[in-house]
């Protein structure tokens, strides 16, 4: 799955860069729509997010696109790798910019993890 969004100035840093902050919220409702659509009528929550790597600066106006690809499912959790590129104002072409692995739980109404194979 891809989602794309586009870096304004309110995302910006005081060194002029994408907030790393805001580049972790945008993974986290990304990789939250995958596990969703992938998983239709669970509550889905996200419980972790290993391997984070800043691999380059991302400048004003670069077009993000967000892939999630899911890694692993186990009863009760799901894991995608997402990746982050950017096609800088005026590129010819995109480079990846963040990648991070992304764990969710599916919980029932009391909170209680629940099988992500059952229907609710």
């Amino acid at each position: 799955m891809d989602n794309f969004t586009i870096v304004r100035p309110e995302h910006l840093n005081h060194h002029g860069y994408l907030f790393g902050g805001v580049m972790l919220k945008w993974v986290d409702e990304n990789a939250w729509m995958a596990a969703s659509r992938d998983f239709p009528g669970r509550n889905m929550v996200t419980v972790g997010m290993d391997a984070c790597r800043f691999r380059q600066r991302v400048e004003n106006g670069s077009i993000l696109r967000f892939h999630m690809s899911k890694v692993r499912q186990g009863t009760t959790s799901v894991t995608y790798n997402v990746d982050v590129f950017a096609d800088a104002p005026g590129a010819a072409s995109e480079y990846e910019v963040f990648n991070v692995t992304v764990s969710f739980v599916g919980l029932d109404d009391k909170g209680k993890p629940v099988a992500l194979a059952d229907q609710p």
